[in-house]
């Protein structure tokens, strides 16, 4: 199966303990998360930021005023796929650690998971939809060799 093709921005936020994050995200690792999970060409910036950005951007965009794990942004999903995944490192971190997780498996899933999100797929709009996704992101991450996240 051939991959999608990638342009791919890799931006990091200063914040505290951003060298472990940076370290857990090299580039052609996070490329290779992002093709599986596309089905057409994309253009994909992932930025990852501290908890006051994440909260800041959940709250405008979201009306939620938490920090969360990802935030999907997408432009457009044909003929390429035009999104902004934007990962918060602190939560992305604690979640790793309650689920047993490495930090790496962690942000591959969430990679996975903002993607699709990016193509359409979403788990809020009803239990068949979420089930449909979770089986998606299963299905891709096994075949990056990474465990069942759910």
């Amino acid at each position: 199966m051939a991959l999608a093709a990638l342009s791919l921005s890799l931006q990091f936020a200063r914040f505290r303990d951003a060298a472990r994050h940076r370290a857990a995200l090299p580039r052609h690792q996070v490329a290779r998360w992002i093709r599986h999970a596309l089905d057409a060409d994309g253009e994909i910036t992932v930025r990852i930021v501290d908890a006051e950005e994440g909260q800041q951007l959940n709250r405008e965009f979201r009306g939620k005023d938490y920090a969360t794990n990802v935030l999907t942004f997408d432009y457009a999903q044909s003929p390429v796929v035009m999104a902004d995944l934007v990962l918060c490192a602190p939560v992305v971190a604690r979640e790793a650690k309650e689920q047993r997780k490495t930090l790496a498996a962690h942000y591959a899933h969430l990679l996975v998971h903002g993607t699709l999100h990016a193509q359409g797929w979403d788990h809020e709009t009803g239990e068949a939809d979420a089930e449909a996704m979770e089986a998606r992101e299963i299905e891709i991450l096994a075949r990056l060799g990474i465990k069942n996240p759910y």
